[in-house]
């Protein structure tokens, strides 16, 4: 093995094949031909003496050899790119690309936040990437994300979290719901109601399963949804309530699509957070995006009111 003897080029058609599940999508990605990708493939896998590609259902995937070389060039091209931040602060430039991931969730707020942002950062090029947690957290592990937005911070000690702001969870209703006038509605009273709720393993599930656990009230389930924007057209049409994040229904409380019901101990507030890979480097243009967020966002965030409507 003389894995010393390996190129960029090697590595980054390695990356690509991995990434694309192909030759063909790897010299798309690198803008070169198939038999260069295989080539570069062909020189990496002698260096490495080990096989580091097999053929999976899903196309082309790394061995668990391929795997520490993955790991090996991500964190390559991590350090390639904090380089190249750090030579533009030397030059006394503000300027690169920061990647920011979106928890699907925060989608209803965050590119308005960084809007903000980038009016007031013209020389930062924001790259959005918003998917559910496990796929923002693997693109943080994986070097391709720099800095995430999401609800509940990871456990793990490999992550830094900072929280930038009030998340509320409120109870959403359609707006002539009987109890829709009512205040300080008793969680006891809500039990019979047709529940609509995420799908098992959903922060949003658990969070409403531990605030009516003490209640000491079990909740009538009538359906599970696997998406946000489908049980808001769900307690629309008149198929029940639900317990969701405040943010998500803004804009059909705004217009009167949605109520907000007002039930005792609603909202359950909690945070937003900031997360970064402790042993990532943060580059100055990640560091301004950061600072802005965790400055500024809280702001943002409280224009909204206790009960999920316009402050």
């Amino acid at each position: 093995m003389a894995l010393r003897n390996i190129t960029l080029k090697q590595l980054r058609a390695f990356l690509g094949v991995v990434r694309t599940g192909s030759v063909t999508g790897a010299a798309g990605l690198l803008h070169v031909s198939p038999p260069a990708v295989t080539l570069q493939m062909q020189l990496l896998q002698e260096h490495a003496g080990l096989p580091l590609i097999e053929r999976s259902p899903a196309g082309m995937a790394p061995t668990e050899a391929g795997r520490e070389v993955q790991r090996t060039a991500e964190r390559i091209e991590a350090i390639l790119a904090e380089c190249d931040g750090a030579l533009a602060a030397l030059a006394g430039s503000e300027r690169g690309v920061v990647s920011v991931g979106i928890i699907s969730t925060a989608k209803y707020f965050a590119p308005r936040l960084l809007v903000t942002f980038a009016r007031t950062n013209p020389g930062i090029e924001l790259s959005l990437t918003i998917g559910n947690r496990a796929e923002i957290l693997a693109g943080l592990s994986h070097f391709s994300v720099d800095i995430a937005i999401m609800g509940r911070p990871p456990a793990e000690l490999d992550f830094l979290a900072t929280s930038i702001g009030d998340h509320p969870h409120i109870v959403i209703a359609p707006p002539d719901h009987p109890l829709s006038r009512q205040r300080q509605i008793e969680p006891s009273a809500l039990a019979a109601e047709h529940w609509l709720v995420r799908e098992p393993g959903s922060g949003t599930l658990g969070l409403m399963e531990r605030f009516f656990a003490e209640a000491g009230v079990t909740p009538n389930i009538a359906m599970q949804i696997g998406s946000n924007e489908t049980i808001k057209q769900a307690v629309i049409a008149g198929f029940g309530i639900a317990f969701l994040s405040g943010h998500t229904v803004e804009a059909e409380i705004a217009d009167g699509r949605l109520g907000v019901l007002d039930v005792k101990g609603c909202p359950v507030i909690r945070q937003w957070y900031v997360v970064h890979l402790r042993e990532r480097r943060l580059m100055p243009a990640v560091q301004i995006t950061r600072r802005f967020l965790v400055e500024q966002a809280r702001p943002h965030l409280s224009g909204q009111d206790r009960r999920g409507g316009e402050g």
